[in-house]
């Protein structure tokens, strides 16, 4: 499964503290205000769980101690299966993420860094400016890491099932590393998700890329802006295969007529290949000798907003966070922070999308014979490729992208009638 595809972005976003009576665990037990009561179910998965930490060769005293007096967190089972009501358009995600606030920042970051990010790009290759957007994406710099007990998280995720396999993998992880006595209890916190650190590492990527940036002996992505950026930095080359020297992406104006919609999210083609199309680029093409040769299109808005052709390490920040907009936006906000200019093209206006209406459109679309893959709600490749048949079969631009409008006309010609939907009060990206 996506490494995090269940993470939050910071940009843009405030942490709640856990409702009351949800408080995480600071270790070995909790503090509820009293003994917490027992559910049969979560206390028979934990002996099967301890029974297979100690089979991967964890001591069973150890893993009982830190199990001990835990309970199932509701609140991160409720963040697990929401489908958010609204969707924020994709503008308004990127605006968040490379605002004027975090192109500040992240340029005093840059500069503030400079000593020790300098030996860890000589290193790694991974240029400063994507590894400090990165971090502020991630934790604001390091200023919101997360307050969730990330064993309590994990043991509810594996009880829940949804994803049983993979969380119970990242718990073992979790304690092994307090096992190792490389970090405490009380620093293993953060997203609801388990993710934790200035660059929020799941447990089994800190023990298997967490390295010492500063050159104290310790592994600490907590407190240690270096050794956060340095693990962020071992990630991507080693995980998510960087390419040093390469582009990542670059904005391209595609032609409004007789142009092919149908070929973004598509394979990647030679930049000859997508100038003979017609695109092109306001601020010039990387060279492709030092950049590479090959990118594929995407136009997060439709053929009425910007394009971008993205190369392999757009991919590889993907590894990190397998979402368009985070990788499209830790690129913006890199390349502002590194100097460079706001976009060429504007970002079309669009409303937030409503679950109902999201689902209306899957609905739509398999009732005219365009099969999404499902109907939950989740505008993915599946429903994307079904709206692009669709927009080919009715002669319009074959770009995928479902916007509000486009919706409404999904749904009038399916037959789908909704009821008016309330006034939005705000949206989830």
């Amino acid at each position: 499964m996506d490494r995090r595809a269940f993470l939050f972005s910071t940009v843009g976003l405030s942490l709640a503290p856990p409702p009351q009576g949800l408080a995480p665990s600071l270790g070995g037990g909790q503090d509820q205000g009293g003994a917490p009561p027992v559910d049969p179910a979560f206390q028979a998965w934990r002996e099967g769980f301890v029974a297979k930490a100690v089979a991967k060769g964890l001591p069973e005293a150890r893993v009982r101690a830190e199990l001990d007096g835990l309970t199932p967190d509701p609140h991160v089972i409720t963040l697990d299966h929401r489908q958010p009501e609204l969707t924020r358009p994709f503008s308004a995600y990127i605006n968040s993420a490379a605002s004027a606030s975090n192109i500040a920042k992240g340029r005093a970051a840059l500069q503030a860094q400079q000593q020790p990010l300098t030996p860890i790009v000589d290193h790694y290759g991974v240029p400063g400016e994507i590894l400090v957007a990165i971090w502020g994406m991630e934790s604001a710099f390091g200023a919101m890491q997360g307050s969730d007990d990330v064993l309590r998280s994990l043991a509810t995720l594996a009880f829940d099932g949804r994803r049983g396999a993979w969380a119970e993998g990242e718990l073992i992880a979790a304690l092994r590393i307090l096992a190792s006595g490389e970090a405490s209890r009380s620093q293993l916190r953060g997203s609801w998700a388990g993710a934790m650190g200035q660059t929020q590492f799941m447990p089994s990527d800190y023990l298997n890329f967490a390295v010492d940036g500063d050159g104290d002996g310790r592994r600490d992505i907590w407190g240690s802006p270096a050794d956060a950026l340095a693990s962020s930095a071992n990630f991507l080359a080693h995980k998510a295969a960087w390419r040093p020297e390469g582009a990542v992406q670059v904005e391209v104006v595609v032609p409004r007529q007789g142009f092919d919609y149908s070929q973004t999210e598509g394979p990647m083609k030679p930049i000859a290949a997508w100038q003979a199309m017609g695109v092109t680029a306001p601020g010039g093409f990387p060279d492709p000798g030092v950049h590479g040769d090959a990118a594929g299109l995407i136009m997060p808005m439709g053929w009425q907003g910007p394009g971008f052709l993205i190369y392999p390490n757009h991919m590889a920040i993907r590894a990190y966070n397998n979402s368009t907009a985070y990788a499209l936006g830790v690129g913006l906000l890199a390349w502002r922070i590194a100097g460079g200019g706001p976009l060429a093209q504007a970002w079309p206006d669009d409303k937030p999308l409503a679950l109902n209406d999201r689902i209306a459109a899957q609905q739509a679309l398999t009732a005219l014979g365009f099969d999404p893959g499902g109907q939950d709600g989740v505008i993915g490749t599946g429903t994307r490729r079904a709206a692009r048949a669709w927009q080919v079969s009715r002669g319009l631009p074959a770009d995928g992208y479902l916007s509000f409008d486009l919706i409404q006309r999904l749904k009038a010609e399916a037959g789908i009638v909704q009821p008016a939907p309330v006034p939005p009060t705000g949206a989830s990206a």
